[in-house]
């Protein structure tokens, strides 16, 4: 069954994996269909698949909402009525239900009008037999108008205001420089940590990783070396209600015995500063992944962010790198983000 995620754009690659993580770690077997702009193709089959998308909503952040697809065809007004006329639309509404179309144009994909299409879908779907409700219906159906035109039935929706909500000058305690809430919860979701597992981050500065980390359920461990950051961090997880362990302390060194945690995530510093040079940068990220391969479990993921490539730190330590993908920030920043297995 074909199943449609629509993608908020804000990143090119990483909404794609943060839905193909949560995918995985739900046990679904899956395969990329087709990816469009800001709308991603999943066949995904199994039992209860509805009910796992629903979860899954709970957790993504890059994604906007879940259909059920009814139908794919070339962005043309006819084609897309014809395409809705000689659907079967039985397991998406049962006769007793009532339903609304709703269109949504990406960016610039396609001339047709939102509200033509909505009133022509409308009245395809009424003279099948089954009743509008403008206002409350049972049922939603979505079109999205990118490169093709998909029509689905909604399956789930993402709460992306939470997100908002938490944007770092909004919380109890703030510092420049740290990654956006839905960037953070994108990776935690990428990491595959789950509800009660215990997630690190070995540079958790303000505890914007965290905080996402224990939104989700898990028991959240942080190191900063910095005592004033590190009680501000503990005003914001304390402000998310997060059971989380909190430790002054050195990355390089970490008080955690060997195998302990389901997963890490983490932005270390990256050099801007004066105050790390070269070399001592470069002593850092030897240690600090060297102890971030001791304290994870086999078989687990580390993603960590970065300005610099940090391979040759990683094998060096014993990880074996899963993928690398790139965000570009601005101009003069482009982050790195690279996904590491313990074997």
């Amino acid at each position: 069954m074909l199943y449609a995620f629509e993608l908020s754009g804000e990143h090119a690659v990483l909404p794609v994996k943060e839905v193909y993580a949560c995918l995985s770690m739900e046990g679904l077997t899956f395969r990329e269909h087709a990816f469009y702009d800001q709308c991603l193709i999943v066949d995904i089959e199994g039992e209860g698949v509805a009910a796992k998308l629903r979860f899954i909503a709970g957790r993504l952040a890059m994604s906007h909402y879940i259909l059920k697809v009814v139908g794919i065809c070339d962005v043309e007004a006819e084609q897309i009525i014809e395409m809705c006329d000689s659907s079967d639309l039985s397991g998406h509404l049962s006769e007793d239900q009532t339903y609304v179309v709703r269109a949504k144009r990406a960016k610039h994909h396609g001339d047709v009008k939102r509200e033509f299409i909505e009133g022509r879908l409308g009245g395809s779907i009424y003279r099948k037999g089954f009743r509008a409700n403008m206002k409350e219906p049972d049922v939603t159906f979505r079109l999205i108008m990118t490169n093709k035109a998909v029509l689905g039935s909604l399956v789930a929706t993402v709460d992306r205001g939470d997100y908002e909500h938490r944007a770092p000058h909004k919380k109890p305690f703030f510092y420049p420089g740290v990654l956006m809430p839905r960037v953070a919860r994108a990776l935690v979701n990428i990491s595959q940590i789950r509800s009660d597992e215990v997630f690190f981050d070995p540079f958790s500065g303000t505890a914007g990783i965290l905080v996402e980390g224990g939104l989700i359920g898990a028991h959240v461990i942080g190191i900063e070396v910095r005592r004033k950051i590190s009680h501000g961090a503990k005003m914001n997880l304390d402000e998310y209600n997060a059971e989380y362990s909190l430790l002054v302390g050195d990355a390089c060194r970490v008080s955690l015995k060997d195998s302990c945690v389901d997963a890490i995530v983490t932005d270390p510093p990256y050099g801007r500063s004066a105050a790390i040079r070269a070399e001592s940068l470069h002593h850092l990220y030897t240690d600090s992944f060297a102890e971030m391969y001791r304290v994870l479990k086999a078989g687990k993921l580390a993603v960590v962010v970065s300005e610099m490539k940090v391979v040759e730190f990683a094998e060096k330590a014993g990880f074996t790198v899963v993928d690398i993908f790139t965000q570009k920030v601005h101009k003069s920043l482009t982050r790195t983000f690279t996904v590491l297995r313990k074997n």
